[in-house]
């Protein structure tokens, strides 16, 4: 029969969804043990050793009794190094020391003096704790990531266990957590549309890919501007909503690359092209995001495409398609968001010139069809914007055209926000594109007259296009006519579009060797 039995509430991760956990201690008599159960990893059973010099150094006397820990529900797996602090807040109430904790959910790492450390996943902690009606007990080192979400909630900071142990002791008087909110801000590049000499075509690409959140999919020679136009991509971007702040916070709060506060800026990720699957797209022993998934409500930029192995670029085909890549692993199951804008970017040929007026290309014509061939046909129609970067003449090198007469990524962010005005009263939903619509959708929001319908079929059958890359070309020309601010998608528009499907013509330098 146990002598004393006391609970209170803490948090597990099942991908990036928090799931209640009852953190329950017996102290019963028997042989001086101290027992973890309820299917801890490695990082859990340690906090044994943890708890037991925390509350030791700060004071405490560990019990000489036989101590069983138990992590309701059994059959979920416990990770992660926050068990710390509930476990030994829940120990000291068991022995009489605190009073009762069950309506509490505690969220902290302890070091071995009972100072609580930064602590991953603590805005996702208080998120629940909101839904489940529940106080929240928390690392003050976390402060700044879980005010934003404070609203609505009985929030505490604590520094230490002997300030948690006085305050829950009522001889110290701390006050709730009160909500603050940092205002979003645009991305903020090393590189502006000013600071690029010509380029007009692959700057539209920019603005409308921006727009309309269209995948890109930039070709030319090495030096011609891909990598810097990709990272102007970002901050043609309107800044994040609250809601998309939280949302990608939590994203990176749990996979432990979030900073002092909350992420105010779209996420730019740019992997190595040697980079694994697992990192690319997410999993391992446990379901930890990639950076498909860290590029969430952000851009993606894989520089180098072919180089990226075939199968981590089969796996983009899901997340490209429905915003959600699914892990799926001997011990789980879970899918993460993955919502991201892709902007690539590849040389025509191994070497980098073919087609080059400058240079001549040294590739066989068998190496340029197996450097391309590592894209496939699926892939490449879900990227709705293939750009050609030429490399610059001389004389457009050297130009004297002032910069104060380019436009600056402010002036295109502007039209790129009027245009996500006009997409957010036609799907009313501010988070969905022209990119995203259903077919249903394309039918009633890309309708087409007689002319349109007549210089669209032609291009159709003349360039072969596919029953997605026909969709794409819609989408996009209702993106350019958004851009003008025009209801009805007019030939012109149609046209632009078609120019951006570099890829599906017959006749192309690359395709022609």
């Amino acid at each position: 029969m146990g002598l004393l039995v006391s609970f209170c509430w803490t948090v597990a991760f099942e991908g990036l969804e928090p799931v209640p956990v009852r953190v329950e201690v017996d102290i019963s008599k028997g042989l001086p043990s101290f027992n973890l159960v309820g299917l801890p990893d490695t990082v859990v059973k340690e906090s044994k050793e943890r708890v037991r010099s925390a509350l030791k150094n700060n004071g405490f006397t560990f019990p000489s009794n036989r101590v069983v820990v138990n992590l309701v529900p059994a059959d979920l797996k416990k990770e992660g190094s926050h068990f710390d602090f509930p476990i030994a807040l829940a120990l000291l109430s068991a022995l009489g020391e605190l009073p009762n904790l069950s309506d509490w959910l505690i969220f902290g790492e302890l070091s071995l003096n009972g100072e609580l450390e930064r602590t991953k996943g603590a805005i996702l902690a208080a998120s629940l704790a909101k839904d489940r009606g529940l106080r929240f007990l928390f690392p003050s080192k976390n402060l700044l990531e879980v005010s934003p979400v404070a609203s609505g909630l009985s929030a505490y900071a604590v520094g230490n266990l002997s300030q948690a142990f006085a305050f829950l002791k009522g001889m110290l008087n701390l006050e709730t957590v009160k909500p603050s909110f940092l205002e979003p801000l645009p991305f903020e590049s090393e590189f502006d549309m000013s600071d690029v000499k010509g380029q007009a075509f692959a700057k539209r690409a920019l603005e409308i890919g921006a727009s309309g959140w269209h995948n890109i999919i930039m070709i030319g020679p090495p030096g011609s501007g891909k990598t810097m136009l990709s990272k102007i991509l970002a901050s043609l971007l309107p800044p994040m909503s609250e809601e998309e702040v939280v949302e990608v916070s939590k994203i990176y709060s749990l996979s432990g690359h979030l900073g002092d506060g909350l992420i105010l800026q779209r996420p730019f990720r740019s992997p190595h092209h040697t980079i694994s699957e697992v990192g690319l797209c997410g999993g391992g022993g446990s379901p930890r995001p990639g950076e498909i998934t860290l590029a969430h409500r952000g851009v993606l930029f894989l520089d180098e495409l072919p180089e990226f192995s075939r199968r981590s670029l089969e796996i983009l085909r899901q997340p490209l398609e429905e915003g959600r890549v699914s892990l799926s692993r001997a011990g789980y199951s879970v899918n993460l968001p993955a919502r991201f804008l892709l902007i690539c970017a590849m040389n025509p040929c191994p070497c980098g010139f073919l087609g080059d007026p400058e240079r001549e290309c040294k590739c066989t014509p068998m190496a340029i069809r197996r450097y391309f061939s590592k894209l496939s046909g699926p892939l490449i129609d879900r990227i709705d914007l293939h750009v050609e970067v030429p490399r610059l003449k001389p004389n457009e090198l050297v130009s004297d055209a002032s910069s104060s007469k380019l436009e600056t990524n402010e002036d295109v962010r502007r039209r790129v926000s009027k245009a996500w005005e006009i997409q957010k009263q036609r799907f009313s939903s501010p988070f969905k594109f022209n990119s995203m619509m259903t077919p249903q959708e394309i039918k009633k929001f890309c309708f087409l007259g007689k002319e349109e319908r007549g210089f669209l079929r032609k291009a159709i059958s003349d360039l072969g296009l596919t029953a997605r890359a026909y969709s794409k070309v819609l989408k996009v020309a209702r993106t350019i006519a958004d851009l003008q601010d025009s209801s009805e998608i007019k030939v012109e528009h149609l046209a632009e579009a078609l120019s951006f499907r570099l890829l599906d013509r017959e006749e192309t330098p690359w395709t022609t060797v």
